[in-house]
């Protein structure tokens, strides 16, 4: 069974976006939450690099509690960064020293983004060799998971077939639904889980929150973002253009669950619904933790950068947002939403530049 800390007065769901490396900054704020050991973990949905996050910290949760998570979750990136080294023997462009404009990304991006555009996954690596799959085999013991819902995890995938999302619960949670869920279709085979094709989830859930709403006892619902939902400014290059559009689309589903927690809040709050169906809704209360001002200035291509020292720069940015976070709405746990809806995730018409709790302020206009 999960051993939760002796120390948890609360407890939360928690939402946890994809986005390759990016996904380290997660890491930082789960290594500070479980080192805090006030909050418990009701149920974790989740996607692509939050699917990692999510599975790893489940396992170690199971094994040891809070301190063995941590731990998990250490040796699952560092075995990331130690597979990627095979992957990646040129970090960077001899010649780019040496050119008179800032070339943004590096060659093996540049040249494996041009290459998945003309050939396909079948033809680039038809042996679908992918070292993340070795890594998470042996971080996590997927029979042992299913048996324990103690933490409760929901894993989107994208149905190829239909376009829709396909959430995994727990008991159905495997190492094939866990690779479907960060596949990448440029790059990798769609991944066959009883003869259905599935592709990363992000497509169409990133994550999905709507099991969370009626699977778990918790309503409070702690959204970890690693996809900015802003930009101060338009791309003028291609590579910002790429980056930017892929952060809109990684964003539109959940844009789109949020206007319904916030249709669902307004019935409740207005009394607008009758007696009888009342109980069928919950009033979630939502928190977010955002990696905007951390992740700002990188690049689509930092996505697939597995070097250590960037990987432990996200997680020390992703422990300090969580320190913050922790300080300012702990008390907001229970009782209120942490983040204004409207002004955060629904207003087209403002700018973010600090949030309610001093880190995003909203001002129109």
């Amino acid at each position: 069974m999960t051993q939760q800390s002796s120390k948890v007065e609360k407890t939360i769901n928690l939402a946890l976006q994809g986005g390759g490396a990016h996904g380290a900054f997660t890491w930082g704020v789960l290594d500070k939450l479980l080192e805090d050991g006030r909050i418990g973990i009701d149920g974790i949905c989740a996607t692509s690099a939050g699917t990692m996050n999510a599975c790893v910290l489940a396992s170690g949760m199971q094994k040891g509690g809070p301190e063995k998570a941590r731990e998990s979750l250490h040796d699952f990136w560092w075995r990331i960064s130690e597979a990627g080294k095979a992957m990646k023997p040129m970090s960077k462009w001899p010649l780019e020293k040496y050119m008179p404009w800032k070339v943004p990304d590096t060659l093996n991006f540049m040249v494996t983004d041009f290459m998945s555009r003309v050939f396909s996954p079948e033809q680039l690596n038809p042996f679908n060799v992918n070292p993340l799959r070795d890594v998470l085999a042996d971080a996590v013991d997927f029979e042992a998971l299913n048996k324990d819902d103690d933490i409760k995890l929901f894993i989107s995938t994208t149905h190829v077939q239909s376009g829709r999302v396909r959430v995994f619960n727990t008991k159905d949670v495997t190492l094939d639904v866990a690779m479907a869920s960060a596949c990448l279709p440029l790059i990798f085979k769609a991944v066959s889980i009883d003869d259905e094709d599935y592709w990363d989830g992000g497509y169409v859930g990133n994550p999905a929150l709507f099991p969370l709403f009626y699977k778990t006892d918790s309503r409070d619902l702690l959204i970890v973002h690693i996809n900015p939902i802003n930009r101060f400014d338009t791309p003028t290059t291609a590579t910002e253009i790429v980056s930017r559009i892929n952060e809109i689309s990684f964003n539109a589903s959940l844009l789109s669950e949020m206007r319904s927690i916030a249709f669902v809040k307004k019935l409740l709050e207005h009394e607008m619904l009758k007696e009888e169906h009342k109980a069928d809704f919950k009033n979630i209360l939502v928190h977010s933790v955002r990696a905007d001002d951390a992740l700002v200035d990188l690049s689509l291509s930092s996505k697939f950068n597995s070097d250590w020292d960037f990987l432990t720069s996200l997680r020390d940015k992703g422990r300090e947002e969580m320190s913050v976070w922790l300080e300012r709405n702990f008390d907001a746990i229970g009782v209120s939403d942490s983040v204004d809806l409207h002004k955060t995730f629904l207003n087209s018409n403002t700018k973010i530049f600090e949030d309610e709790s001093g880190l995003h302020r909203h001002v129109k206009t």
